[in-house]
């Protein structure tokens, strides 16, 4: 078991709703309401914006953003700014910063965050890797006692990861400050390293500190002719170089007690320590806060609503849950299905989504999704007594369908719906037709036309869309039909509701409503324009309602709905749906093949720069800058990327020609790029025969996005690489193994995936993984056992019993690490809440992060 140790993963996902803010300050000046938006970062990386909200001090905005975490960070932290349209410099009002601890404390619940104010003392990230240690010397001629003993004090500073980018760059040097104990301080300074976050100094220093004075020797180092002064603390801060300005940039500091040190034990210390923002004591004399940001009276900058969802699996060996899986599994062959373990856990689960997630991924890696979905199903269409409320409650199977529709339909989702919505935010007309919401009533009219058209646009996308459908989503909507048919025999329009129901309100309505969250753009969503797309979801909604209506017109909700409603109430909408719905749901018996017409996978701004082989001299794609004959960061320009399932191609802007169209059939590797190799973050290459692709991507999730597509898209061509080389051919040799030759072959293996469909992430331990966590977290509240269900096979008690055999392989798990973990190692370093605990302790010392307790199970093999 010891060795499953080694393979196991750490997978992070975050899941934030940005809602709304109140009480914010006004602005000094005339204006008195501010523009608001709001940024998402990983400490201090940005990684998503919400849009703008005018002129208010109490901004909703109502944004959702989820992505895979990937890479470790300490503070999951929101921006709020105000706009300055004038001064082009937008604002910091205040900031929420959760610590990385902490974000399970808040899941799923709606939570307000007072803000915070924001200096750049404050706003630190990395860490440092510091050796010290203390030698007695006794080497001074002294006249009144003959020797004089000397404390030395070393300091190595090793290297520091991670510092914080300061306008984009970072060259840092570090301050080493020696205080004593009658106040004295002694600074040196390293060597500046350029254009790094990751800088390795390697630079040591030594401090003295007598027990005598000697006033004829080495006077400059006498501190003090008391013989109980010592070096009291170690103060070592980062700094980015910025000469010809004001003033260096603070990066961060550490501070390091060491009277016990050179009391008890002077030996050698090594440790790795988490930068920390400046102390009250050296901070300069300025506001707190930057300008245009003005405390209350009681010191408040309002306050922020938020929805956190934070997961952190820690994924074992397939190995490890084969039982969990056989009882999953077996539900398909468990008669009834209300005795199986899926149904069972659909009962007493309350939050049915986020176990549904984890299911239909389960069961579609195992080929399984469709006769899941048809059991549970018949099972709910059996105990149906009102034939409107089919599938419209929050039931396990209505959350599994609407999970299996996102993951095997997104590809369809875009080609069917991206041109419009590529238009209505090319275009953005105005479409409100509420006389309410207008300056203008005359206004109505021409809004109503701008909507129909644009709803028209979609309809007609939807309903001629039918034969583009993937196979699966035909094959469930087909079972849901049948079902429906024949336990409601007596309605003849269940037949088209049942579907309805998914497709259009569960499915495209959604997608229209918040298309960020279904990747259909990558914008920010102005007001107006999201005005525009509630308005399309509305009517989409409407529409797919057609078919449930018998002889009765449906009534809208709201009144200034009915005149779009009138237009698409025709005979002629409600047959083109119904024949859409009859092709989705026909019997489909081959396999679904991919049209030949390009679909839109991701786009967005990339830096790229392309590095020509000196054995390819037609120079295809040159992005060199005329006149250069030696390449950097000034070579990498800004292009607008477009991947397709058919080519990945790049122009100076969007919608422009493209400048290049490289076939996906072409790309031999895609991989991650060594940030040395340009000194820059974010860093990928796309290898084709001859010649590569450098990219940059403006954060950690953009670049873990592009490259895990792109590898998944690639992982099939004929010819790919076996190996890479993780960084570039510079100054005639290859950085990462140096060897001389360009065409030499690579020094590391290739990254892979398991999954075949690139659309798809499947990934079936973790997702087992997260059904033990799903599952442990109900067990907490409650034993499984003692739920008022119908279990005459006693699934509930084996689920149990499952779960706590995966336990106790977590908690010894979690035990090794505790053990083997040090503390001040570069995994684990000094700081945060054990800055006080550093100071009572030899930093050599081997402890662990966590206690362990006597009531943990005990490790079996």
């Amino acid at each position: 078991m010891a060795d499953d140790y080694g393979k196991v993963r750490i997978e992070e996902r975050l899941k934030i709703k940005v809602g709304e803010a109140k009480n914010l300050q006004c602005r000094n000046h005339v204006s008195l309401q501010r523009d608001v938006y709001c940024t998402l970062s990983l400490d201090q990386e940005e990684i998503f914006r919400t849009s703008t909200i005018e002129k208010t001090l109490s901004p909703f905005f109502g944004e959702e953003f989820q992505f895979e975490v990937p890479r470790k960070f300490r503070y999951l932290s929101v921006y709020l700014y105000d706009r300055d349209r004038h001064l082009k410099q937008d604002k910091v009002l205040g900031k929420v910063a959760i610590k990385r601890e902490d974000l399970s404390q808040y899941n799923n619940k709606d939570h307000w965050f007072p803000i915070c104010p924001v200096d750049a003392d404050s706003e630190v990230q990395g860490k440092a890797n510091i050796k010290i240690s203390f030698d007695d010397v006794r080497n001074l001629k002294s006249k009144s006692s003959g020797y004089s003993s000397r404390t030395q004090l070393k300091v190595q500073i090793v290297e520091c990861v991670e510092l914080t980018l300061k306008n984009g760059s970072c060259d840092p040097f570090a301050l080493v400050t020696a205080v004593y104990s009658n106040g004295k301080k002694i600074p040196k300074r390293t060597k500046t390293r350029k254009k790094t976050v990751n800088p390795q100094f390697d630079e040591e220093f030594v401090f003295y500190n007598y027990d005598d004075r000697d006033k004829e020797r080495d006077t400059a180092y006498t501190v003090c002719g008391d013989c109980d002064i010592e070096i009291s603390e170690l103060h070592v801060s980062l700094w980015h170089d910025t000469p010809g300005m004001s003033g260096d940039v603070f990066l961060g500091e550490v501070r390091i007690p060491l009277r016990e040190a050179q009391q008890h034990k002077p030996a050698h210390n090594n440790a790795w320590y988490f930068l920390q923002p400046r102390s009250g004591k050296n901070k300069p004399n300025t506001c707190s806060t930057p300008p245009g940001t003005r405390l209350s009276i009681d010191n408040s900058l309002g306050s922020l609503r938020l929805q956190v969802q934070y997961t952190a699996d820690h994924v074992f060996p397939s190995h490890v849950y084969d039982s969990l899986r056989s009882l999953l599994l077996d539900s398909i062959n468990t008669k009834p299905i209300t005795y199986s373990s899926v149904y069972l856990l659909g009962e007493i689960v309350s939050n049915k989504s986020d176990m549904a997630q984890p299911l239909v991924r389960i069961f579609m890696h195992h080929g399984q999704i469709v006769p899941i979905i048809r059991a549970l199903a018949k099972a709910e269409i059996s105990n149906l007594t009102d034939p409107t409320t089919i599938f419209r409650g929050n039931t396990l199977v209505s959350k599994m369908m609407d999970e299996a529709m996102r993951l095997i339909g997104l590809q369809y989702l875009h080609k069917t719906l991206r041109p419009t919505i590529d238009l209505v935010f090319n275009e953005r007309k105005p479409c409100e037709i509420d006389p309410a919401r207008v300056n203008d009533p005359n206004t109505v009219q021409s809004n109503l036309a701008n909507l129909t058209c644009y709803v028209q646009s979609i309809f007609q996308a939807i309903t001629q869309s039918a034969i583009e459908c993937p196979a699966l989503m035909c094959q469930i909507f087909r079972n849901l039909k049948e079902c429906a048919i024949i336990y409601l025999p007596d309605n003849k329009e269940v037949r088209y509701s049942v579907i309805s129901g998914f497709i259009f309100l569960r499915f495209f309505a959604p997608a229209i409503l918040g298309p960020r969250l279904f990747d259909l753009t990558t914008e920010q969503i102005d007001s107006q324009t999201n005005r525009t797309l509630t308005l399309i979801s509305k009517t989409i909604q409407s529409l797919g309602n057609l078919v449930s209506c018998k002889s009765a017109p449906q009534v809208c909700k709201e009144e200034y709905m009915e005149c779009i409603y009138r237009k698409f109430c025709t005979e002629q909408h409600i047959q083109a749906v119904r024949q859409f719905l009859e092709i989705i749901s026909a019997n489909t018996s081959s396999q679904h093949i991919m049209p030949d017409t390009p679909v839109t996978l991701k786009e967005g701004w990339l830096r790229s720069f392309v590095l020509q082989s000196i054995r390819d001299i037609k120079r295809i794609m040159i992005k060199r800058a005329q006149g250069r004959k030696r390449f950097g960061r000034k070579n990498f320009k800004q292009r607008y990327f477009r991947l397709t399932t058919h080519d990945l191609s790049y122009s100076k802007s969007k919608g422009k020609e493209a400048l290049c169209q490289i076939p996906l059939s072409n790309i031999l590797a895609v991989e991650r790029l060594a940030e040395h190799s340009f000194k820059m973050k974010n860093m990928f290459q796309i290898v084709q025969r001859e010649r590569a692709l450098y990219v940059q991507a403006a954060n950690c999730v953009e670049e873990k996005e592009w490259v895990d597509l792109l590898t998944k898209i690639c992982q099939t061509n004929q010819n790919r690489l076996t190996k890479y080389h993780p960084s570039a051919y510079r100054n005639g040799q290859w950085l990462c193994c140096q060897s001389p030759i360009e065409i030499a072959m690579g020094c590391k293996e290739v990254s892979s995936t398991d999954s075949n469909n690139f659309h798809m992430t499947l990934d079936p331990e973790r997702d087992l993984q997260r059904m033990h966590s799903l599952i442990l977290s109900e067990l907490n509240k409650n034993d499984l056992t003692a739920k008022n269900v119908s279990d005459p096979c006693n699934i509930l008690k084996k689920l149990q019993e499952v779960v706590f055999q995966i336990e106790r392989r977590h908690k010894c798990y979690q035990r090794s690490i505790a053990r083997d973990t040090k503390y001040g190692s570069k995994h684990a370093p000094i700081g945060d809440d054990n800055y006080l605990l550093a100071s009572k302790m030899n930093l050599d010392s081997c402890i662990t992060r966590r206690p362990v307790t006597n009531d943990m199970p005990m490790c079996t093999s």
